[in-house]
C-alpha cells in the first residue's frame, strides 16, 4: 500500500466516524444562564432531544401531481374549511412544560390518505389523522399557527386561518 492509499484510506476512516457533540449549561453567580459546547467549571451535559422534521414530497413528484388530469366529476366534493378548534386566537394561557395542544377539524371530515399538518412560526411540527397535535417544549411569547390539510405526497390540499397566541412560562427567577 503506497502512502496515497494510506492517506486516502485514513480520511476515508476518520470522515466515517459519528460526530457526536456534548452540549453544557452553566449559570454564573448573576443567575446568567449559558449554553455552550466546551464544558466549564460547574457546567452540567444537557441532553438534547431530536428535532422534529417532516419528509417533503420529491420535486418529481410534485410536478406529476401537478402535470395529472384535474378529477373527475363523481370526485367526492373539496374541502370547504380546516381551522382550529384549540387554542383560540389571541389565546394566552400558562404552561410550565411549554406543551401546546393544537386540536382542528375539517369540512367535510379528512378524506383517506389526508392528513392535517400543523405548523407554528412558519414551521412545520407535526401531522395528524385524529385532529390532535402536540408540540413540547414551545417557548414562552407570542407566536402563531398555520393548519393545513395535506395529501398522500404532502402537498397541500386547503389552508385554514391562522391563529395567534401566547405562551406563559416560569423562568429561573420565578
Amino acid at each position: 500500500m503506497n502512502v496515497r492509499s494510506g492517506l486516502l484510506a485514513g480520511l476515508l476512516a476518520l470522515v466515517s466516524v459519528s460526530v457526536h457533540a456534548e452540549v453544557y449549561r452553566s449559570v454564573d453567580a448573576q443567575g446568567n444562564v449559558t449554553y455552550s459546547d466546551e464544558p466549564t467549571k460547574n457546567a452540567k451535559v444537557v441532553n438534547v432531544k431530536p428535532v422534529t422534521t417532516i419528509t417533503l414530497p420529491k420535486p418529481e413528484t410534485v410536478s406529476e401531481v401537478l402535470q395529472s388530469p384535474p378529477p373527475r366529476g363523481d370526485a367526492p366534493a373539496a374541502y370547504k374549511r380546516v381551522s382550529f378548534s384549540a387554542p383560540n386566537d389571541q389565546d394566552a394561557f400558562h404552561s410550565g412544560s411549554g406543551d401546546v395542544e393544537f386540536v382542528v377539524s375539517s369540512d367535510p371530515a379528512l378524506r383517506p390518505g389526508h392528513k392535517y399538518e400543523v405548523q407554528l412560526d412558519g414551521q412545520p411540527v407535526g401531522q395528524s389523522t385524529t385532529g390532535s397535535v402536540t408540540v413540547r417544549n414551545v417557548y414562552r411569547g407570542t407566536h402563531r399557527a398555520d393548519v393545513h390539510i395535506v395529501d398522500r405526497q404532502g402537498l397541500r390540499v386547503m389552508s385554514g386561518d391562522s391563529i395567534s397566541f401566547t405562551v406563559h412560562r416560569p423562568t429561573v427567577n420565578n
